[in-house]
């Protein structure tokens, strides 16, 4: 689950992580009332769930009144499209004034989970901002990693090496080992998957301060957490995973054209790595569950026919706890009786005779596979008689 970066500060603000000061805006007029406070010069921020901004025209500085209104409105109720969003961008309906400040020295660091060997580690770097990517690419040496040993946790020395490493020195390797101790603290209580400061600047006054925070909470907690659903932005996510969402549907929209429906994650991932090997393209990501209801299979079924990039649709189902025929009774309730979409159907499980018995005499364009490889090479073949590529 992500976050805007003005929810991200007020939770290390929380923690004791120094933040600039700012407010957030949704007018001009408030944009205005705000710089009576923050003064000139002042930095004028989109709030989308997207990195990228400063590079997209996202984050701009402005000296007057005359800029900050331009910038604003420049901003408020359009979309901003950066690297990461694609070409359709995201909505901007807030806006985050900060304080500018002077800085001395811009790094980069990162809490995150390594899982090639299933540790969280911190990434650091001298050399942050919004270059981060190209520096990962041109002088991965002054990238440095810590993988923390989860019994020991994250101690003083680790954190103080890391900031000799950045070229800290004095009072500002202790504001450093305190600072990344409250991280620390805070990656492990918030139950995030993610928490990056770029940059963390050293200012004029020799302050460190975390001038941009990304902050992605694990979805697998969100149970523990419902505070959550009040700050999530809706806004900001695909209308298909927002109705996921109401369904407790496991679904990410991917940029293929055949669309996946399967019970269990695991298997998910399986799916869609064999519709590759056979030059297939997945349009998603979607896990109905172990224990889905006809109901939920509908549903999920009309939210991969509601993408207009998928083509097809390939289904891929273990009925354990769910019965094939009950499956088939919710993939033919979604897909009614004017579905020209081929669709690909490989079940196995309770009921299998009776499912497949459903499917086949619905009149729709179905035909069922008896293994995972042979359904995604029957759906990619159907995709290609169409004429898709």
């Amino acid at each position: 689950m992500n976050i805007h970066e003005y929810q991200a500060k007020a939770i290390l603000g929380s923690y004791g992580i120094p933040v600039p000061h700012g407010r957030t805006v949704a007018s001009v007029r408030q944009a205005e009332g705000a710089v009576k406070k923050l003064g000139f010069p002042c930095v004028v921020k989109a709030q989308i769930h997207s990195g990228g901004r400063g590079k997209a025209g996202g984050i701009l500085v402005v000296q007057n009144l005359h800029e900050l209104r331009n910038a604003v409105r420049g901003l408020l109720g359009n979309r901003l499209a950066t690297v990461q969003t694609g070409p359709e961008g995201l909505p901007v309906n807030i806006v985050l004034i900060e304080e500018a400040l002077e800085t001395g020295g811009e790094f980069y660091f990162s809490i995150t989970l390594d899982r090639t060997v299933s540790r969280y580690c911190l990434l650091v770097s001298p050399a942050g901002g919004m270059n981060i990517e190209e520096v990962t690419k041109t002088r991965p040496g002054d990238i440095h990693t810590l993988h923390v040993d989860p019994f020991t946790g994250l101690r003083s020395y680790h954190a103080r090496g890391l900031a000799l490493k950045l070229g800290l020195r004095g009072v500002q390797v202790d504001a450093f080992v305190k600072l990344a101790g409250n991280l620390w603290k805070l990656f492990l209580e918030k139950d995030c998957s993610l928490v990056e400061v770029n940059p963390l600047v050293v200012t004029g006054a020799g302050s460190l301060v975390a001038m941009d925070c990304k902050i992605n909470f694990d979805d697998n907690a969100l149970f523990r957490h419902p505070e959550y659903e009040d700050i999530a932005d809706l806004a900001q996510m695909d209308p298909l995973e927002v109705k996921a969402r109401k369904f407790d549907i496991a679904y990410i929209k991917l940029t293929g054209n055949i669309g996946c429906m399967v019970n269990g994650a695991g298997l998910a991932m399986a799916t869609l790595d064999v519709l590759k090997e056979y030059g297939g393209e997945p349009a998603n990501f979607l896990d109905v569950g172990g224990s889905a209801n006809r109901e939920k299979v509908a549903e999920a079924f009309r939210i991969i026919l509601d993408d207009g990039s998928a083509k097809g649709v390939f289904v891929n189902i273990f009925g354990g706890i769910m019965r094939c025929d009950i499956i088939a009774q919710g993939i033919l309730d979604a897909a009614g009786a004017n579905c020209s979409m081929p669709i690909v159907v490989r079940m196995d499980g309770s009921r299998i005779e009776e499912g497949r018995h459903l499917l086949l005499k619905s009149g729709l364009d179905i035909v069922s596979a008896d293994s995972l490889a042979e359904g995604a090479n029957m759906i990619v073949k159907k995709i290609r008689n169409l004429g898709v590529r």
